[in-house]
């Protein structure tokens, strides 16, 4: 009875969307990236990104010391992106050291706003600022961006935010 409880919840939460998505940042001269399948949209006023990824990735201090992070959405089919920065299924046994190699070499990249890099092959981008950093006290963890600036089709987008305190 419980086998079938766990495939039933497993079946329902498959019904949530899933996609490939990738994570950058950037610090002092360091970037980093890694895949993530989980990002969702969490608030339209101010437009706020919220992404699970796998702790102990060498993308955490970036993020933390930028404070700051793009995410980019991945062609199922770019086999490059895919090879260079790939899901893991386990955690990292060790931190891995930031700027052992840079995968974004000989990869066309820009930045916006924030300075997170993000490459030219994927269409739509969301150039964040970190609002929070959530420990789950499990394997992931979650960051909550204020979306600053969007690339969408080859064409950058500033996000203009309302002063604090004004209302419509």
């Amino acid at each position: 009875m419980e086998d079938q409880a766990n495939q039933s919840v497993s079946d329902a939460l498959g019904l949530l969307p899933l996609g490939s998505f990738l994570l950058t940042a950037a610090h002092d001269g360091a970037r980093s990236g890694m895949l993530v399948s989980s990002v969702q949209r969490c608030c339209d006023e101010p437009s706020l990104i919220c992404v699970a990824a796998r702790k102990g990735h060498k993308i955490d201090p970036l993020i933390r010391d930028s404070r700051s992070f793009a995410i980019g959405i991945v062609d199922p089919g770019d086999k490059l992106v895919h090879r260079r920065f790939r899901y893991t299924d386990r955690a990292p046994t060790e931190f891995e050291l930031v700027g052992d190699d840079d995968p974004f070499d000989a990869i066309p990249t820009q930045t916006l706003e924030t300075g997170s890099p993000i490459l030219l092959r994927c269409t739509t981008w969301f150039d964040c600022e970190v609002m929070r950093r959530v420990d789950l006290e499990s394997e992931m963890e979650l960051f909550v961006g204020v979306v600053v600036a969007v690339w969408h089709d080859g064409e950058q987008m500033k996000v203009s935010r309302k002063p604090e305190g004004e209302l419509d």
